[in-house]
């Protein structure tokens, strides 16, 4: 591995029960259902040969419990950090979008035209978010110049690293797909970012449904 180089192994969290209802929920603390449990131990089996020397989690429980079998097949610590969380969506969170689009019309418009300095009533806003996500992702990989690094976290989080990677402003629509427990990499070059390989879910194919409700192009990237 060139020494000047962070590997950068970014992975959402499994699939919640709230993923399949299309219920936002931003930095509430859901669990994983059975499906996204399932997700967990074969996210483990494809990472027990991946090199990876550090493992971060936000800490919330779904990224925990996402990468608690790749923790226990490795043999390494879970170091928690909150700066991983995904976006606080203020007085959204907990409602299903059918339900936000009701209840606040123009939030609602202003969230899904992606309008950067837009944040609900209590949550972060766009531009914030996307900052605090990257500075999280930056901090870590410089610390880790030269190895391999996990970082189990949201899909607003994996949002943003792409967007960062692929150079793209945050009010560009999403065309990329932001599954659960799939395994995104990316390196850390020292100055930038760059992206190496994105949503692969080989090592989910096979089981449950592992398809969550807005995972895909074009929706929210926030989960």
């Amino acid at each position: 591995m060139h020494e000047g180089l962070t590997h950068v192994l970014a992975l959402r969290h499994g699939q919640t029960a709230w993923n399949t209802e299309q219920r936002l929920q931003g930095q509430l603390d859901i669990p994983l259902d059975a499906t996204g449990r399932w997700q967990a131990d074969r996210l483990g089996l494809a990472l027990a040969d991946s090199n990876i020397e550090c493992i971060y989690s936000s800490d919330l429980s779904r990224t925990v419990d996402t990468a608690s079998p790749t923790a226990q097949r490795l043999g390494l610590p879970i170091e928690l950090d909150a700066t991983l969380r995904e976006r606080g969506f203020g007085v959204f969170e907990g409602s299903t979008y059918a339900e936000i689009e009701h209840r606040w019309p123009r939030e609602a418009r202003l969230w899904r035209s992606r309008e950067p300095a837009f944040g609900p009533e209590g949550g972060e806003t766009l531009q914030g978010f996307q900052a605090r996500a990257v500075a999280a992702a930056t901090r870590l990989a410089r610390a880790h110049v030269g190895q391999t690094i996990a970082l189990f976290t949201h899909g607003g989080v994996l949002d943003a690293l792409y967007r960062a990677a692929a150079g793209l402003e945050v009010s560009a629509p999403r065309a990329w797909v932001l599954g659960n427990a799939s395994i995104n990499r990316l390196l850390w070059t020292g100055e930038r970012w760059t992206r190496v390989g994105w949503n692969d879910s080989a090592h989910l194919e096979g089981g449950p449904d592992t398809t969550s409700a807005g995972a895909g192009a074009g929706a929210q990237p926030s989960r």
